[in-house]
């Protein structure tokens, strides 16, 4: 039986896949921080979901829940492991306790890393295990591609998750089997499984329509006044409308000049895995005539 773990299963998206792979005829390791929870939904997803009570950030609990799997898994990998658990600290960066930015980074970064290096045995690090190494997904956001005001602490857990993400991708390929993955999946209203240029022409369309809308606030704003109002306020809503309109344009430009860039990466990417792979290879080899040797 293939089996994923997931981290932060109790509700939103960790919930979702649960559900998803468990229906699909996967067997689910979910995390959850609370007993209550553990219980709520072993009895909504039956026998096919087996809950490990840890948070990610404790280290001692990560591995132990990860010893467990193993011995649940008889020698078997681990066909996915989905880090998902995660938190939003919000507030504006200047105001915010140094505390409350630690938390954020704790969880959302350093609690990945405690999971990955838990589980990459069961995903296939360890050559003494059976069957074809699993992937990672690491659940990343649209505040891994653009900072938004008022969650400088957020946007910054995601950014690093993503640099963290393509970093371990490579090194992953150093284990000498291509089907290894780890990557980073960005969330989205409906498609959770967007591509990296995909996400970015979304953000492309969004910014296109930030940018009507600004107009057509800019025309409407300017009639609604009328003349009756006065020049001098009818002037100060026609600048306010066209400030947000030059904004808005200005996001269009970025939007497109970042699509461009990935684009460009992602053929980068491409050649950087063909020469660490080759780099892999002769390794590889070069080990395997010391032993004949």
């Amino acid at each position: 039986m293939r089996s994923v773990v997931i981290t932060g299963t109790s509700s939103g998206i960790g919930w979702g896949t649960a559900k998803v792979l468990i229906a699909n005829g996967l067997r689910v390791f979910g995390s959850v921080r609370k007993t209550s929870d553990a219980e709520r939904l072993a009895a909504e997803f039956g026998e096919r979901f087996v809950p490990l009570l840890f948070d990610v950030t404790d280290e001692a609990a990560v591995k132990a829940a990860a010893a467990d799997v193993r011995r649940a898994l008889a020698g078997q990998r681990l066909t996915g492991l989905v880090n998902n658990a995660g938190v939003a600290v919000a507030g504006p960066l200047l105001e915010l306790p140094t505390e409350e930015f630690r938390r954020q980074i704790d969880i959302n970064l350093i609690g990945v890393v405690i999971t990955t290096k838990a589980f990459a045995p069961l995903i296939g690090t360890d050559p003494q295990l059976r069957g074809p190494p699993g992937r990672i997904v690491n659940i990343g956001s649209v505040g891994g591609q653009i900072g938004n005001p008022f969650v400088a602490p957020y946007n910054a857990s995601k950014f690093a998750l993503e640099g963290l993400s393509e970093s371990l991708r490579r090194e992953l390929l150093l284990f000498g089997d291509r089907r290894h993955r780890c990557c980073a999946r960005c969330r989205g209203d409906a498609d959770l499984e967007q591509s990296r240029a995909g996400r970015h022409r979304a953000l492309s369309r969004h910014a296109v329509c930030s940018g009507a809308g600004a107009f057509a606030k800019l025309h409407a704003g300017t009639r609604r006044e009328g003349f009756a109002a006065g020049k001098d306020r009818r002037s100060g809503v026609a600048r306010t409308y066209r400030c947000e309109a030059q904004g808005a344009l200005q996001r269009v430009a970025d939007a497109t000049a970042t699509l461009a860039r990935a684009e460009s990466a992602q053929a980068r990417c491409r050649s950087h895995d063909r020469q660490t792979a080759r780099i892999a290879a002769g390794a590889t080899l070069e080990r395997a005539k010391g032993k004949a040797g």
